[in-house]
């Protein structure tokens, strides 16, 4: 879970003139297009319509076993992945336990920062954190204004949102300039849904953006979803497809499984019973 259309015009309505008997006919459809809801104007209202649609309804837990594929120039290589997800007040956390879980290799994520862990112990610390946590998680179980916070280092322009289509469905862009637009920081959320189907990350200038789409939803807990197949591509090439299997939601997860001091100690979820 990491790093990794076309325009549509708004429908118009024909209005008749009626009289006599037709009028209350007409009356009626009326109300019911002005009552919806006007379209987001910028990113933070995209955000605050993902918030909305499932207040109370997503899970604030999730563990899952993800198949990485790696694509490099030497050929495809596979990994298994094991990953812990966790949200409470201070934010979202995620854990990835790399390959055997007996090595102690992995990386824990905030929106902002990641820490290495090597053979159980702390590696490198990073500034910069996981883009995804905010889009999948933070925006649907915490206040608009933290979300907004925690893309910041993304760079995506809020203020600009577009409508297109992506797999035949309507979709709002944030960040994009113009239907054209494929190298500015953007996410595409499902309109219907409300859920994130593709990222545009510039890693640095030097770089083409990664390029990643979310697919596969399922639903899960008490009506979220879970996205379970990931493709990151640069350049137009495939970099890291993920798939995820066994997932489980809103599961106790200890507070430990997030101490790089406990890293090998604590009992971790994916590990057989004695």
């Amino acid at each position: 879970m990491r790093v990794p259309f076309v325009a549509r015009r708004s429908a118009r309505f024909a209005s008749f003139a009626a009289a006599g008997l037709f009028a209350a006919a007409t009356l009626a459809p009326v109300a019911r297009l002005t009552s919806q809801a006007p379209a987001p104007r910028t990113g933070t209202d995209v955000l605050a319509a993902m918030r909305a649609a499932y207040d109370g309804k997503w899970y604030h837990t999730l563990t899952f076993k993800q198949k990485t594929t790696f694509h490099r120039p030497t050929g495809v290589a596979e990994e298994m992945w094991y990953e812990t997800l966790k949200h409470t007040p201070a934010g979202t956390k995620l854990r990835i336990d790399r390959g055997d879980l007996s090595a102690g290799n992995g990386i824990i994520f905030t929106p902002d920062s990641t820490f290495i862990v090597r053979g159980g112990q702390p590696g490198p610390v990073r500034g910069t954190g996981n883009e995804f946590l905010p889009l999948i998680e933070g925006v649907y179980v915490q206040p608009v204004a933290k979300t907004v916070q925690e893309l910041s280092q993304m760079k995506v322009d809020l203020s600009r949102v577009i409508t297109g289509t992506w797999e035949g469905k309507p979709v709002w862009i944030v960040g994009a300039a113009s239907a054209s637009d494929t190298t500015s920081p953007q996410f595409w959320v499902d309109t219907e849904r409300k859920l994130l189907v593709r990222m545009m990350i510039r890693p640095n200038a030097e770089q083409p953006p990664l390029d990643v789409h979310l697919g596969g939803y399922v639903k899960v807990g008490n009506g979220a979803w879970l996205a379970t197949k990931i493709m990151m591509s640069q350049g137009g090439k495939p970099v890291q497809g993920e798939e995820y299997a066994d997932w489980k939601v809103d599961v106790p997860v200890d507070p430990a499984m997030f101490d790089i001091a406990q890293w090998t100690t604590v009992k971790h979820w994916a590990k057989p019973a004695k």
